[in-house]
């Protein structure tokens, strides 16, 4: 699939304030299942400085910073992104790969990070734990029909409904609460994960369904590593492992680090701020032969 995608962010302020420093995970992952082909950065106003780093996950972001005062900061990304769908898990298992919980220490020790909890001591809800439990009996302890039992599990027991602000829920008060974003179900999913032994993230990007929406928003999932397989995306909002239509943008153990736009302003007191974003996204085939790959950052 060929994608070409524009994402504009308006921020406006209704006194003069000056501009922190910026974080951005507006560029597609450029690695794995997915070819960035084109990326453009315009922003508005001109940043003093603006540099891309490889971010922990091994995606590339943007840290801007800005000099004087503004009523306004606004962001477009303007990308071509070509993505393939990745190879059957079936055909990627080896069929002695261990009984879940997975043994800790078959994991390469750079994953280690990505098994801890989310409670302050680095432990592991006691409600994800349970519905893991839950998920792993009803998937004969096996890798595949487990993540598919659980994601079931969770659209039983969690109602999905679109929720633009605030962070993604802990994985206990999605229980509780029985309903939950895109964000929450993906924390709910990482969380049980962990808790048996599977490495987890959290990984946000656009899912480009098919018939389009009259508005596209930035979507949230889960992204697995199996042994075998490496890193695969699982969606608990749809119940399903990711296709071509889904478009990684950033992935990390902490949801915060893979907000869109991320930083702070200093104005006078009360100083109100507006936020106003548009996607908009044009679908086709494959790239043409001999299409070549640019990238460009402007201001």
């Amino acid at each position: 699939m060929l994608a070409e995608l524009t994402h504009t962010l308006t921020y406006r302020y209704d006194a003069p304030i000056s501009l922190g420093d910026h974080r951005l995970c507006l560029q597609p992952r450029g690695h794995g299942h997915q070819r960035l082909l084109e990326h453009q950065l315009i922003v508005s106003p001109e940043p003093s400085h603006l540099h891309a780093l490889v971010a922990a996950s091994g995606d590339e972001i943007q840290r801007i910073r800005f000099q004087g005062t503004t009523d306004h900061l606004c962001i477009e990304a303007r990308s071509k992104v070509e993505t393939q769908a990745a190879a059957p898990l079936e055909e990627c298992f080896n069929p002695l790969n261990p009984p879940l919980p997975y043994p800790r220490g078959h994991l390469n020790p750079d994953l280690h990070g990505a098994l801890e909890g989310w409670l302050p001591n680095g432990q592991h809800d006691p409600s994800a734990i349970a519905l893991a439990q839950d998920a792993l009996m009803g998937g004969n302890q096996q890798t595949l029909p487990f993540l598919r039992q659980l994601m079931a599990t969770i659209q039983d027991r969690v109602k999905y409904t679109e929720r633009h602000l605030g962070p993604a829920w802990p994985a206990g008060r999605t229980l509780r609460e029985r309903v939950g974003s895109c964000r929450d179900l993906a924390m709910l999913m990482v969380e049980c994960c962990r808790s048996v032994g599977l490495p987890a993230r959290f990984t946000s990007g656009y899912q480009l369904t098919d018939p389009a929406p009259a508005d596209y928003d930035l979507h949230a999932w889960s992204e697995i590593y199996l042994p075998g397989a490496g890193w695969r995306g699982f969606d608990p909002s749809s119940g399903s492992e990711i296709s071509e239509r889904y478009i990684v943008l950033a992935s990390s153990s902490k949801p915060e680090l893979t907000a869109a736009v991320s930083g702070d302003f200093k104005g006078p007191p009360n100083t109100i701020s507006t936020l106003n974003w548009t996607i908009k996204a044009k679908v086709s085939g494959s790239m043409p032969e001999g299409m070549t790959i640019t990238e460009t950052h402007a201001a």
